[in-house]
């Protein structure tokens, strides 16, 4: 009994396969731009995970200023409240604490030979590698006896690297940073593009008290990197940072920090929740659309019931029931809703791959939400079917067959 209402079915739509397929389009739409919107959603979502995951869930950031103050990454200078003894202190003082690294970074232009190149240098230690994940790819990292001497060397990284020595090893070469000479120690590890679009390769490391006296001319720094015993004691260790750096700057009781301090952590979960409520917001935006689609179903299954008037007469005549005529009118209405639902999936892949390729945009495309919309189309044709086919098996037959 199905397959034959259904086949009756099918053979009503292929009669009007244009208005079938415009039918559809809606369905379609709305389909694909809920795949492409959530893969790529969802693919944003990983790679901040990973990144996130790459640097270390047990990291922490200290940074000068307070919350309110804007003084997050600042330049160094622009804010002074703190120093690379306080980042001594809290690595020697902070029981949870297992590295710590300060951190000053300013952009600089950078020759060798007839080439230059401008990048962002940032003056770190050799806690560098372990606490930020990174190591280096050829030679090696600077030592405590270059920091301790505020020596002229520096790590670069690939892309600085493949711009100013092409075709050459740089390891050993002496490149000019702001005219100063500084040889070159090793090359970082490639890490390729952040989820902000930032060339992570496109970097200068040099010891921080080199940048400090001889680029910077400054004895504060705005950021430094903290490494946790474990992820379980960041928390601990987010606690110690705050109360050691208080009694450090003098502050009273009820007077606010003027520094900052982030737990990896929070900022995972926080990025992790920004991303999925943009998600959502633009899938929802994109669902809309299948609501439209699903009225379009409505209005021409409506049409299609005036026009099959006298049809559904003879059915009846000739022993239909009211249900079996419900039920091809339903049927039809479901086949249009999960077929726009099907070729908008596919249309949807495609849209995603193709936007990840042009733009470079990460995409994972979700099992759940491919079954998610097949079932959503096919509810809509249920939904917004049911009125029509109720219609269709509610007529009259000697009304349906007199009507011309």
């Amino acid at each position: 009994m199905i397959a034959s209402v259904l086949k009756i079915a099918m053979r009503a739509l292929a009669r009007n396969k244009a208005r079938s397929i415009l039918t559809m389009l809606g369905i379609v739409i709305g389909v694909a731009a809920v795949i492409a919107m959530v893969s790529l959603g969802q693919g944003a979502q990983q790679q901040v995970q990973q990144q996130i995951a790459s640097m270390g869930t047990n990291m922490l950031i200290v940074s000068a200023g307070s919350q309110n103050s804007g003084g997050l990454r600042g330049g160094a200078g622009t804010t002074t409240t703190l120093t690379p003894e306080d980042v001594q202190a809290i690595l020697r003082d902070a029981p949870a604490v297992h590295a710590a690294s300060p951190s000053v970074t300013a952009s600089v232009t950078l020759v060798f030979g007839n080439q230059n190149w401008t990048t962002r240098a940032e003056g770190t230690n050799t806690s560098y590698p372990e606490i930020r994940n990174r190591g280096v790819s050829s030679g090696d990292f600077f030592t405590d006896a270059d920091v301790s001497t505020a020596a002229r060397v520096a790590v670069i990284g690939q892309t600085v690297a493949d711009q100013l020595f092409p075709g050459v090893d740089p390891v050993g070469q002496t490149l000019r940073v702001r005219n100063l000479p500084f040889r070159v120690v090793g090359v970082l590890e490639a890490r390729g593009q952040s989820q902000f679009g930032q060339d992570q390769d496109d970097t200068l490391l040099m010891p921080y008290t080199t940048a400090m006296k001889k680029l910077l001319s400054t004895t504060y720094i705005p950021t430094a990197y903290i490494s946790a015993v474990s992820t379980d004691a960041t928390s601990a260790a987010q606690q110690q940072i705050g109360d050691l750096l208080r009694a450090r700057h003098n502050l009273r009781p009820g007077q606010p920090d003027d520094f900052n301090v982030r737990n990896l952590t929070d900022v995972a979960n926080t990025a992790e929740a920004t991303t999925r409520v943009m998600t959502l917001l633009l899938g929802g935006i994109a669902a809309v659309s299948l609501l439209v689609g699903g009225i379009g179903i409505m209005n021409i299954m409506l049409v299609s019931v005036t026009e099959r008037t006298r049809e559904i007469g003879i059915r009846m005549a000739v022993g239909a029931r009211t249900k079996h005529v419900q039920s091809q009118f339903l049927i039809e209405s479901v086949v249009l809703g999960l077929a726009g639902g099907l070729g908008g999936i596919l249309l949807g892949i495609c849209v995603s791959f193709l936007l990840s390729t042009v733009f470079g945009w990460p995409q994972l495309i979700s099992p759940v939400a491919v079954a998610g919309s097949a079932l959503f189309s096919m509810a809509i044709g249920v939904f917004f079917g049911y009125y029509p086919a109720k219609k269709a098996a509610n007529l009259d037959p000697i009304e349906a067959l007199r009507f011309e």
